[in-house]
């Protein structure tokens, strides 16, 4: 008899149907998994399809479309929790960021699947431990896990696995393995956080925005265009790390270590902002000045044909770095 942990994942369940969610789906979708979709307001359904019925062209020019007549059709979508889950192989989870309900959603579904079914949060701002602190043993705790995507999953590659005090080892490597085979990059961050990596990294920008904000140092856009014409524009192409790696020339980080890393801890703010009503007002005055009445739809559309190009551009050097490493 085969391990049911070696058995192939084949059926995603997903769990909760908002933009998060059914852009998961999209990916999965076009990844040639069979997708069964829940939500608790049935109007959500239409948003689902929507979003995955404009997700797979962009995921097909992408290479990343297994199935040539994949539709959002394709979706069975579900306002019974028992149903969405009555074939899962993996299931990702993408509600409300509250404990109480989290908890009892967790248990509820741990009685509805395998015990080898893995069960993904997307969550953000919840540790994995303290979802498993309101599980029964019998709800197999070890195998829950955070699988936190950045928006929209369905293009950005990262995924951060995060696991909680009762996740076993198996989950997480069994995790890893599954959303590199979907086409992530998959960090493992080994310790809980608040904000796993990536937000705490964009939490830090935003208090040194905050901070020349409040001390009327520049414009919002002259913050915004700073970035996207300055190290943004390098970060989309390699870490920050290596790239100081690079800034500290032929020596490298070496170099950097010794003669610049001091300095730059003096750049950075002394004082917390103090985040008060007229700072939010001022910053959102700010960004909306920046915006130049510039339409919503717009600007996501903007920012995901942008990501489509660098996305292919990535993907051409990353397979000339597989070829020059071997």
């Amino acid at each position: 008899m085969s391990n049911p942990s070696t058995l192939p994942i084949q059926h995603i369940s997903i769990i909760g149907c908002g933009s998060i969610g059914a852009s998961w789906a999209a990916l999965f979708l076009a990844q040639g998994m069979t997708v069964t979709a829940f939500d608790i307001n049935a109007a959500a359904e239409t948003t689902l399809r929507k979003l995955v019925t404009n997700a797979l062209p962009v995921l097909k020019s992408l290479g990343m479309q297994k199935t040539p007549f994949v539709s959002a059709e394709s979706i069975t979508f579900t306002t019974d929790l028992a149903t969405a889950l009555q074939h899962a192989d993996f299931v990702q989870e993408n509600g409300p960021e509250r404990l109480e309900l989290k908890q009892k959603m967790f248990n509820d579904m741990a009685g509805m699947v395998r015990p080898d079914v893995i069960i993904a949060t997307s969550s953000s701002g919840l540790t994995c431990s303290s979802i498993q602190s309101g599980m029964a043993p019998s709800s197999y705790p070890e195998r829950v896990v955070v699988g936190h995507p950045f928006n929209p999953p369905h293009l950005i590659p990262l995924v951060e696995v995060v696991g909680g005090t009762q996740t076993s080892a198996l989950t997480i490597d069994r995790t890893m393995a599954f959303y590199t085979a979907m086409g992530k990059k998959a960090v493992h961050v080994k310790k809980e956080v608040v904000g796993h990596i990536a937000n705490r990294l964009q939490a830090a920008l935003m208090r040194e925005m905050l901070s020349m904000v409040q001390n009327d140092t520049c414009s919002i856009a002259d913050i915004d265009d700073a970035m996207a014409y300055g190290p943004g524009l390098r970060w989309g192409i390699m870490g920050p790390n290596i790239l100081f790696h690079l800034a500290g020339g032929e020596q490298g980080a070496q170099h950097m270590a010794n003669h610049l890393l001091e300095p730059i801890t003096t750049w950075w703010a002394r004082e917390h902002p103090v985040l008060d009503e007229e700072l939010k007002k001022k910053w959102v005055q700010g960004t909306m000045d920046a915006v130049r009445g510039r339409k919503f739809d717009n600007l996501v559309t903007q920012r995901d044909e942008e990501l489509v190009r660098l996305l292919n551009l990535r993907q051409e050097w990353d397979g000339f770095a597989v070829k020059e490493q071997a």
